[in-house]
């Protein structure tokens, strides 16, 4: 009996290892403090080369905080958060979907300071997520590819273009898989409810054999290694941190209309060290204070006349709203429709 009890013991201790790692990481980087320092424990969909100089400056200015800094997809990140409750001190995604739903169902702190009372109204939601970025999705394309031909200014005059030019372009389209990716399902439900054309542009890229990331990154790496000629809705902070690095890319930004997601940060409800955390949110709330940081690490800061500067800037509103498309049968329902659309031509 006393071995039967030990081995159910391992059994659930065994269960409990796998499911305390069970959501997927794609790196991790320490930013070590003084021996017996609070360590802050963050989660985020924002690449290391991007963040690192934001971490950098935080540790300057609260030398007694450390930083295990977790780099994961965004819905890897709603997993560790809403399924696994894992206790990280903050959540920083671009699917603003998610982060909305983290909070809306009970998983968030509510947080106040000087420096979220600052923001302006539309990049706070209920003093529990915060925007401290506003970039726009875009299109990259390679000048190579596009020498000699006029880029297209609006997504009926990419459909237009593809559909004309099979032969050039088939196999050459990368865009979101949105069925992994989080930041390419808000971006592309937002489209769909932009513009009719959405539809036919994705059955356009589908029938051209369009290959599918799970990051922009990739996408941006795949068109200045002239795999791929253009690649359609990639966060454009991450294109233009990546421009000195690959000269030979170009950013696109459509006359139509510009989605513009707001990269938001959020204190989980059992995270470890709150205090601590707000002072990485305030931090991150007044981004738009420092220019030569900004400058760094290419992320546009929140600005309450940012959005005025672009008439066809369509930003996308932190809410409820955010939370339909997540609906389990209306987003059964998109992702059938994107799935046909994009794949019914696949070889």
């Amino acid at each position: 009996m006393r071995f039967a009890c030990l081995a159910t013991a391992l059994t659930v201790w065994i269960l409990s290892l796998g499911a305390a790692t069970a959501f997927e990481i794609e790196g991790e980087r320490h930013y070590p403090a003084p021996e017996g320092a609070v360590t802050l424990r963050i989660i985020s969909t924002a690449d290391i080369n991007v963040f690192e100089p934001i971490i950098l400056e935080f540790q300057r200015q609260n030398p007694g905080v450390g930083i295990d800094y977790v780099i994961a997809s965004s819905t890897e990140l709603m997993r560790a958060i809403y399924e696994e409750q894992e206790p990280f001190d903050l959540a920083i995604s671009s699917a603003m979907d998610l982060q909305t739903k983290l909070a809306n169902d009970g998983f968030a702190l509510a947080y106040s300071s000087f420096a979220t009372e600052a923001l302006p109204d539309w990049a706070k939601w209920r003093n529990q997520i915060f925007a401290f970025t506003q970039e726009p999705a875009v299109l990259v394309i390679s000048e190579a590819d596009f020498a000699g031909m006029e880029p297209p200014k609006t997504r009926e005059e990419l459909i237009s273009l593809l559909r004309e030019n099979p032969d050039r372009f088939a196999g050459r389209i990368g865009t979101y898989d949105v069925r992994i990716s989080g930041a390419g399902y808000l971006f592309a439900t937002q489209d769909s409810r932009n513009s009719d054309s959405y539809w036919r542009l994705t059955e356009v890229m589908g029938r051209l054999h369009a290959r599918l990331y799970g990051g922009s990154g990739d996408m941006i790496r795949d068109v200045a290694s002239g795999r791929l000629a253009l690649a359609y809705n990639v966060v454009g902070s991450y294109a233009m941190s990546r421009l000195p690095d690959y000269p030979g890319i170009r950013i696109i930004l459509f006359e139509d209309y510009v989605n513009v997601m707001l990269r938001t940060v959020l204190v989980p409800v059992n995270a470890p060290h709150p205090s601590e955390a707000g002072l990485m949110v305030d931090s991150l709330a007044t981004l738009d204070s420092r220019p030569a940081l900004t400058e760094r690490t290419s992320l546009p800061p929140v600005k309450a006349s940012g959005l005025q500067e672009n008439s066809a800037a369509r930003p996308i509103r932190l809410g409820p709203g955010l939370l339909v498309f997540l609906d389990r049968l209306k987003k059964q329902s998109f992702l059938q429709n994107w799935t046909s659309s994009m794949e019914q031509f696949v070889r």
